[in-house]
């Protein structure tokens, strides 16, 4: 990611940074404001070390305008949980009306600053134009979407009569600042609910969905995402998923802060909303609490949830397992890959550290070369497999675990090229299986359930482009498209909802697409790689091919960039993130080993993947 600037000379910091260690806080001291001089822009603060915390200071007396107007916006980078401080550089009724909340708009640089007319025979109101290049929005769900175009909003300034200091009177509701001070500020953290209308194949427990919420990093996360996850669902994922707590479910009055104890149990007093509900619910609450705090912080065994006096129900890790299905929970066998020959060939998931793992064919007859292959998709439980012809045309399913025929094909493309053909087919965890036919006569997005029947054809309303590539998500309520339109293709993000039809077909559609990656103009290869992130081969215009996670709400972690590759076939991830990254390209088979660079295997390989 793109780093804020960092001109320190031009710094007029209005803040104090702490450093925590060992039990001591250590101010580092503050810097005094200019007290005249035009008003420069708010240069975004490098990015620090996740102890460092930084502390606003407040307006000092006689501060001219630029100097309240700056200070202001540097307090709204600072570690303070109200922004009491930022309230300070407004009047009292502006400071009671201003909501930071609201939202939280991203710019590529710290905000701009132009002065405007002062307004009044005696000075007394002046006004400056707050300016940059947005990148994105975070809104009053704490859900991030990518942005772009200009920034342009006025802060209009007065003199109190009385005091004779200037303080802002007029702002924009929510907060601003540059690209690393959101990055220090904030961190993106998934809450879970359940899918609405998907189970897992293989136990029938509910799906846990993953919906990625951003938070203050450094202003209690953990009690900001139990709060969250209490609010509800964001609105882009809210029509395909549940919460398990019932309406009205918040916090106990007066709770305002919580933590483990030292035993990594975490107790959530609730207010008598919750207070009356049966045992099996209580265990889907708390499942939901605790795949939400471990999100945060991962040494939470435990939760217990307490209402109306007496604790409801209490639930470790390993009975979470047994009440909801999370898709990453899933740990994949074998690392699957087409080999010279085009046949499935398959190896264990852990090998590669030695350079010289063995790989051996699938049983059945996509492993025995009857069919030469050009993708292939494995189910989630490693029991079957979908294979594409190499022509592109038909689609076969059959078994991974015995010696099957191949039989007819399920489903067939009457494009006139390859390239207008079948896309790789992907499996979800509800055992269905997906794929896209791209013949330009008719286009369109398939779903088989538990891989055969009559294929269903799933809705794309406003879909712009035709789909080149599939991949969905373990909880069958989020889909991947690589979709090509005008010679670029993009990455885009849809809602899977799913419907009564007629018979015994359903009615499936894929709604609100988002794109995931705004900056790259040639998306090449995807693969889901957690519960919310995916692990993406693409290039910017003029740039070169990159390998890198990206978050499905469009961001990019702060370890988003992985080691470069070139002519890059295919990205193998597991949504199990302990598993190795594997790729194809035109070195052959590789893998990443954790803190080093890409190295290759004794395998040919056309295209690798985990199952799903």
């Amino acid at each position: 990611m793109g780093a804020d600037r960092q001109k320190r000379d031009r710094r007029t910091p209005a803040r104090v940074v702490a450093y925590a260690a060992c039990g001591a806080v250590l101010l580092a001291g503050c810097a005094s404001m200019p007290d005249r001089g035009d008003l420069r822009d708010v240069e975004s603060t490098p990015r620090q070390d996740t102890q460092v915390r930084v502390f606003a200071m407040p307006p000092r007396d006689d501060a001219p305008p630029s100097e309240i107007v700056q200070g202001f916006l540097e307090a709204l980078t600072s570690d303070d949980p109200s922004f009491a401080t930022a309230r300070q550089y407004l009047t009292s009724s502006a400071a009671q009306s201003w909501q930071p909340e609201l939202s939280t708009t991203v710019l590529a640089d710290g905000p701009g600053a132009e002065a405007g007319r002062s307004g009044g025979r005696d000075g007394g109101d002046t006004s400056f134009t707050l300016t940059g290049t947005k990148v994105a929005t975070v809104d009053a769900q704490q859900s991030y979407t990518p942005a772009s175009g200009g920034y342009n909003q006025t802060v209009h300034l007065t003199r109190d009569k009385k005091t004779e200091q200037w303080r802002i009177d007029v702002l924009p509701q929510g907060v601003v600042m540059g690209k690393s001070d959101f990055q220090r500020n904030y961190m993106s953290v998934n809450k879970y609910y359940f899918a609405s209308n998907t189970t897992s194949a293989a136990s029938g427990q509910p799906m846990a969905v993953a919906d990625p919420v951003y938070v203050r990093e450094r202003v209690d996360p953990t009690t900001q995402m139990v709060r969250s996850l209490l609010s509800g669902p964001t609105s882009w994922l809210r029509p395909v998923v549940r919460s398990s707590f019932p309406t009205g479910t918040a916090l106990r009055k007066g709770v305002s802060a919580l933590a483990p104890d030292d035993q990594n149990k975490l107790t959530v007093p609730l207010n008598d909303k919750a207070a009356h509900i049966g045992r099996g619910k209580c265990a889907e609450m708390a499942a939901q609490l605790l795949f939400t705090i471990q999100s945060v912080t991962p040494t939470v065994q435990e939760v217990a949830l307490r209402a109306g006096g007496r604790q409801l129900c209490s639930l470790g890790g390993d009975a979470a397992a047994g009440v909801a299905t999370r898709g990453s929970e899933a740990d994949p066998e074998y690392l699957y890959f087409i080999d010279g020959r085009h046949q499935l060939r398959r190896m264990p998931s852990g090998a590669g550290a030695d350079g010289n793992a063995k790989a051996d064919p699938v049983p059945g007859a996509l492993g025995d070369g009857t069919k030469p292959l050009l993708s292939v998709a494995v189910a989630r439980d490693e029991h079957s497999a979908a294979g594409v012809s190499l022509d592109g045309r038909s689609l076969y399913v059959t078994s991974t675990v015995a010696s099957a025929s191949l039989g007819d094909p399920v489903l067939t493309s009457t494009g006139r090229t390859e390239a207008d053909r079948l896309t790789t087919p992907t499996w979800d965890a509800q055992g269905d299986l997906w794929i896209a036919d791209r013949n330009p006569v008719a286009p369109r997005l398939l779903l088989l359930q538990k891989g055969g029947g009559k294929p269903v054809e799933v809705l794309t309303p406003r879909l712009d482009g035709r789909i080149n590539a599939v991949r969905v998500a373990a909880d069958g309520a989020r889909i991947a498209l690589v979709v090509d339109k005008d010679g670029k293709q993009s990455l885009l993000i849809g809602r899977i909802e799913r419907a009564a039809g007629s018979g015994d077909q359903p009615s499936v559609s894929v709604q609100e697409l988002r794109s995931a990656t705004p900056e790259l103009e040639e998306v090449t290869a995807v693969a889901w790689a957690g519960d919310s992130r995916l692990v993406v081969v693409g290039q910017e215009s003029g740039g070169v091919e990159q390998v890198q996670y990206m978050q499905c709400d469009g961001s990019i972690p702060e370890s988003g960039t992985l080691p470069g590759l070139t002519e890059v076939t295919s990205i193998a991830a597991s949504e199990n993130s302990d598993k190795p990254l594997f790729a194809t390209s035109k070195d052959g088979l590789l893998w990443l080993p954790g803190g080093s660079g890409w190295r290759t295997l004794k395998e040919t390989a056309s295209t690798a993947f985990y199952p799903g």
